[in-house]
């Protein structure tokens, strides 16, 4: 395993973007007291996923957050990303290089990042411990080496675990134990519904009949009605169509009529000369 490079931006003391690179090899940080150097122990293991704020040496999540001084206004973001060199595969990813990041806003939003995109910290922390990397056993800090040693075997042993790689396990089987409990609370809850339901079947099935009858009869009177209906139009048609004949016929005979009369009347006009 290989931390190539930290970048802080608004993180504790490191108000503007820094990059500090690592070469390979053991690395020595040394500088006057206050100057930052646990800060930076304290950004990996914040970026590594720590949620605590006393391994953190805050009293407040928001208290990573740069706070400003008198020359520098105060940011409203810290973000941490460590770039790991993955080129001999220590985690089960096919990049050559891992890069973990951290957001944490004032208004208490936190996002975490996997070579860009937003993973969920679960994710950060499964990659992580494949390759025995986690905020707990990859950082020691000042005294944690005489606490490990002065914990009593069923204190020491979570420690074990984790710097075993077995934490990611344990993890996976607390979320299925979880599961398991909210499944069975869901089968309980349907039981219940079941037995509030059953004693209305009868019932409810009945009433199904019944409407289902009902649809059949509103069909059968829709189909009824249709019938009727052209039943009465084919009628009105063949009435319409004698009073149409008839109309013929008295029109023939008005025409029979009144060449007859008028012929009646030139003959008595001609009898009156």
């Amino acid at each position: 395993m290989h931390l190539r490079r930290i970048e802080l931006q608004g993180f504790k003391t490191f108000s503007q973007r820094t990059v500090i690179e690592l070469p390979r090899g053991v690395t020595a940080v040394a500088g006057p007291n206050g100057s930052g150097k646990s800060n930076l122990a304290d950004a990996i293991r914040w970026a590594l996923g720590e949620q605590g704020t006393r391994p953190l040496r805050v009293r407040r999540a928001e208290d990573v957050i740069f706070a400003g001084t008198a020359t520098r206004p105060r940011t409203g973001m810290a973000e941490v990303q460590l770039v790991f060199d993955n080129s001999d595969a220590w985690l089960p990813t096919p990049y050559s290089e891992v890069v973990v990041g951290r957001r944490l806003f004032r208004s208490g939003e936190s996002e975490y990042s996997l070579n860009g995109a937003r993973v969920r910290l679960r994710d950060i922390v499964d990659l992580l411990s494949a390759g025995g990397v986690g905020s707990g056993s990859s950082i020691v800090s000042q005294g944690h080496v005489d606490a490990t040693l002065s914990q009593r075997p069923e204190e020491r042993r979570s420690f074990l675990e984790e710097v075993a790689g077995i934490g990611r396990f344990q993890a996976r089987r607390d979320q299925a134990e979880q599961r398991l409990t909210a499944t069975r609370r869901n089968l309980d809850r349907l039981r219940d519904l079941v037995a509030e339901i059953e004693p209305s079947l009868d019932t409810l099935q009945r009433q199904a009949e019944v409407a289902e009858q009902g649809r059949e009869l509103e069909s059968e009177l829709q189909t009824a009605r249709v019938a009727l209906t052209l039943h009465r139009l084919a009628i009105v048609h063949e009435q319409r169509a004698e009073a149409e004949a008839r109309e013929q016929t008295v029109a023939e005979r008005m025409a029979e009529l009144s060449a007859t009369t008028a012929a009646d009347l030139r003959g008595q006009a001609a009898e009156a000369e």
